[in-house]
């Protein structure tokens, strides 16, 4: 006791000053701190910067497999088939989140419940798909263009299936506030991607061992999802057969598809305004200038993944406040603002050291487009910002805007067959498009509802739902 004693008290004296200004400190700005990490921002921020660590990691594996395997471009090819395939994933996650954050799918276990179902019917529909698809493996590796792969190409249509399984689970992570998991999910899936494509490939499976990493990260992060959903929602003790009566009324995975038509088109609108530049230029440009453009357009794309990142909580955010009767621009723009501040340094360094950057990454023969960097940046900084908008109209579910995004669609392409066969001013012709495009999704998207709905029966404020109550993990 005597030895404590000394131990603990001979060192008070010397240092109360200092830890009498560092408490005053921590009382003064703790509480905005602790506000600022639980803020809309915050959450908004978060899953931007999992986004821009998704799309780096993204980039690594580009840069890895071009080094690992010869016929880069088949992988290339594979990987465009698939990212083509993925459209209807991406779009049943924002549905999902939508009625999920008006828990319209089911609160606590009645959400496991239509999850477990939609499990149970999904994959009934991948096994029937994978035969299909190994049937037809043939014309589809001819269509893809990797005829000495007909494997590999079988495999595109099951990837797609199991890519939609990932953005269920996903989207009901968005729908209960849970952002972190959704955040950890989105890198997770690059990493297991480009450790398990790379290890394949260095076994010997070349292209098909990289191509199936992807496949494999959509089943490891389908796995992650439902644990980190059992989780936070664990079932009533006190209503043990509450599961199987909920599990009767759950909506079937079929009507949620018919449900979401719109999101699906909205999104393949994106798609195509986000590539069908590429598309062209392989009939502008010639073998190697294409293929620089093409490098060039996947350094300036970055700002699509922060933007795709802001959307996940975009969403859900819009639908709850648009339920409540409030407005919902602010949430736009605060995500508009997380595209600005992500912008700024791209820009800068696209402007400063576009040839550099694309002679260190993909060589100096890649590298004969840089003059194209800085307009393509600035196209598809605009397209991020397009692509927030579709986003917040799909909340609002709002239809009209499909046919003028359909209309810049379809205009852009017979443009850029007219466009200059130099890399830099095709770029600026692209950007000219992305910019009217842009205008007119605005111009769209912040029109005020003249009434929105009430919210007839709010979410319950705690428990094993979180809808309304955001959660971050």
């Amino acid at each position: 006791m005597p030895f404590g004693t000394v131990t603990f008290t001979m060192p008070a004296p010397a240092r109360g000053p200092a830890a009498g200004r560092l408490a005053a400190i921590r009382a003064r700005y703790q509480p905005s701190a602790a506000g600022l990490l639980g803020s809309d921002t915050a959450k908004t921020a978060g899953l931007a910067v999992a986004m821009i660590g998704n799309n780096v990691i993204a980039l690594g594996s580009s840069i890895v497999f071009a080094r690992l395997i010869n016929d880069y471009g088949a992988l290339a090819a594979l990987v465009s088939y698939l990212i083509i395939l993925t459209v209807a994933g991406q779009a049943m996650q924002v549905a999902t989140a939508r009625e999920g954050v008006l828990g319209h799918l089911g609160v606590g276990e009645g959400l496991i419940a239509t999850l477990r179902s939609w499990n149970r019917s999904l994959l009934l529909f991948t096994v029937a798909i994978s035969v299909i698809s190994i049937l037809l493996r043939h014309p589809i590796a001819q269509l893809v263009g990797v005829p000495k792969d007909e494997w590999a190409a079988a495999v595109g249509l099951p990837g797609g299936c199991l890519y939609l399984h990932v953005c269920l689970l996903r989207g009901a992570l968005q729908g209960i506030g849970d952002y972190k998991g959704v955040g950890v999910s989105l890198v997770g899936e690059q990493l297991a991607r480009l450790t398990l494509g790379a290890a394949l490939a260095i076994v010997g499976l070349g292209v098909a061992g990289a191509y199936l990493g992807s496949l494999l990260s959509y089943v490891a992060m389908s796995v992650y999802c439902w644990l980190r959903l059992r989780g936070r929602l664990s079932p009533d003790p006190l209503a043990p057969g509450l599961s199987a009566a909920i599990a009767t009324r759950a909506l079937s995975l079929w009507a949620h598809v018919k449900r979401a038509w719109v999101p699906i088109a909205g999104l393949a609108v994106i798609q195509l305004l986000q590539n069908i530049d590429l598309i062209t230029a392989k009939h502008q440009f010639s073998k190697d200038l294409a293929s620089s453009y093409a490098v060039t357009a996947v350094a300036a794309k970055v700002l699509i993944w922060v933007a795709m990142g802001a959307g996940f909580y975009l969403v859900p955010e819009t639908s709850r406040r648009r339920a409540a009767g409030e407005d919902t621009r602010g949430v736009l723009v605060r995500a508009l603002g997380i595209i600005a501040v992500c912008a700024i340094p791209c820009l800068l360094i696209f402007a400063v050291a576009s040839h550099p950057l694309l002679a260190i990454v993909f060589g100096s023969k890649r590298a004969t487009a840089s003059a194209s960097l800085l307009p393509l940046g600035g196209a598809f900084t605009v397209l991020a910002a397009t692509y927030l908008a579709v986003q917040y109209m799909l909340a609002l579910k709002r239809v009209w805007f499909l046919v003028v995004l359909g209309a810049v669609a379809v205009v852009e392409p017979l443009l850029l067959l007219q466009a200059p066969r130099r890399a830099a001013g095709f770029a600026a012709v692209v950007l000219g498009v992305q910019a009217a495009g842009a205008l007119l999704a605005f111009g769209l998207a912040l029109r005020r509802d003249h009434a929105p709905p009430a919210m007839a029966v709010k979410p319950e404020p705690a428990g094993a739902a979180g809808v309304g109550s955001p959660q971050t993990g």
